[in-house]
């Protein structure tokens, strides 16, 4: 009842249902109301910037009143709608102190030092925006220290060099000018308390306008799920990025949906076929009745 393998679910589900939909139609003699097309994007697991954000920007392919549908991302029972995208702002931070022995530690900066210090610094976010939109799951905005790279090959030296990551999930409410100040005024303070140079690189920068819940498309959804899978559709914001969040930036109203296990980068991820044959139908009510 299922395939298994890498990217079955993230995202060849939504790539076979949106086919198989298209080609469904033709194989029954139906015309649709709009013309439909399927477009196959690269690059959106590292920034969409040779996918969906190269195409907006070299070619002319949308426009005003388009109906877009994203199949990448819902949720088991298939309810959950995506309309909104918090603000996704990826930070490097390199941290310059200075190399010596470890047996001198006296004799250098070490940089490792006091990049942690920064670390744990920039965690306490999580516990000072505390603002919450209930549209969003999670409600917060989220920040996470995620990738370390390697600093010196060996256990005896005091590194005069550490780089890591900060994953930033912000609620659209937060002005992100703002929090960059706050960054950049915690950053100088380890600087100063360290005597270490900071560098901060900003990797992803994106934040988009959520779909107006009254679009044609999110009605015609709705009236689909029930008739398909007879559940109620229900909008809702995510902290993940999808490349909806690149066409709403762009100013094209985006829905985001599909009816997934949630197996998504995980081992032995999967992707069950009732889902690929429910989402294909779906397809096809909303290409026959895309204001229903």
């Amino acid at each position: 009842d299922r395939i298994i393998g890498r990217g079955v679910e993230d995202n060849q589900q939504a790539l076979v249902a949106s086919v198989f939909a298209a080609l469904s139609l033709l194989k029954a003699g139906l015309t649709p109301r709009y013309t439909i097309k399927l477009l196959f994007v690269a690059d959106e697991e590292t920034g969409s910037g040779y996918g969906i954000q190269y195409l907006l920007d070299k070619h002319n392919l949308f426009k005003r009143g388009d109906l877009i549908l994203v199949p990448d991302g819902g949720s088991v029972d298939g309810s959950r709608i995506e309309i909104a995208e918090k603000s996704i702002l990826w930070l490097k931070f390199e941290t310059k102190g200075k190399q010596c022995h470890a047996s001198t530690p006296a004799q250098g900066i070490n940089a490792f030092v006091a990049a942690s210090e920064l670390v744990l610094e920039l965690n306490k976010f999580n516990h000072t925006y505390t603002e919450k939109n209930e549209l969003f799951d999670p409600p917060a905005s989220t920040f996470s220290p995620t990738k370390k790279e390697a600093n010196v090959p060996n256990i005896n030296t005091i590194p005069g060099d550490d780089i890591f990551y900060l994953d930033c999930r912000i609620l659209p409410s937060v002005d992100l000018e703002q929090f960059m100040s706050r960054v950049k005024e915690i950053t100088k303070g380890v600087e100063k308390k360290h005597g270490v140079t900071i560098t901060i690189s900003t990797v992803q920068r994106i934040s988009s306008p959520p779909t107006p819940v009254d679009t044609p498309l999110i009605s015609s959804l709705k009236k689909a799920l029930a008739e398909v899978y007879n559940v109620e559709g229900i909008p809702i914001g995510i902290g993940g990025g999808t490349v909806g969040g690149h066409l709403r930036q762009a100013g094209y109203d985006t829905v985001v949906w599909s009816r997934i296990a949630n197996t998504a980068h995980m081992p032995n991820e999967y992707s069950l076929i009732d889902n690929m044959v429910g989402d294909a139908r779906v397809m096809v009510y909303i290409m026959l009745f895309p204001e229903a």
